[in-house]
């Protein structure tokens, strides 16, 4: 879907698709106001994730981001909340010098067997910048009202 107010935010990024993901749609924002690209699964034939079991599942492309970019593939909210399917390591990165086919981890925590079929929508791509730290090495770091209070230390429920 393309936006007409888009402009000079718009990134171009290169697709390559591979033949077993023939006939399936590209990523594609569903809504003018998603953030998130659908992805779909390239898979031949339905395979089930047992209750507590991780499938890596294909989704028939490889890309080229622009350096300064990454694209962080993240769960779909209603595989999680109906069904407890999620990603183990949410949100993945993909970096912008990998070119291989991109793969997605699901993992099924939910009670019941889990049946993913050719073509679902199995996780969604965001495009983010991503600007490279420069350390600056120093003796000591400002004060702040937290200090160093770690986990649960910000005094919010």
């Amino acid at each position: 879907m393309q936006n007409p107010s888009a402009g000079s935010e718009d990134v171009r990024v290169r697709i390559r698709r591979f033949d077993h993901a023939e006939g399936l749609p590209l990523p594609s924002y569903e809504t003018e106001g998603a953030a998130g690209m659908d992805v779909r699964a390239a898979i031949a034939a339905p395979v089930t994730i047992a209750s507590g079991a991780i499938a890596r599942i294909p989704t028939g492309f490889a890309i080229e981001l622009p350096a300064g970019f990454e694209m962080q593939i993240r769960p779909r909210s209603g595989l999680g909340t109906r069904h407890g399917v999620t990603l183990p390591n949410s949100p993945a990165t993909i970096d912008s010098d990998y070119r291989g086919e991109i793969v997605v981890a699901l993992i099924n925590h939910g009670p019941e067997p889990f049946l993913v079929e050719p073509g679902m929508r199995i996780a969604q791509m965001v495009l983010a910048r991503v600007p490279r730290a420069l350390w600056f090495e120093v003796q000591e770091l400002g004060e702040t009202k937290r200090g160093a209070g770690g986990f649960g230390h910000t005094g919010h429920a």
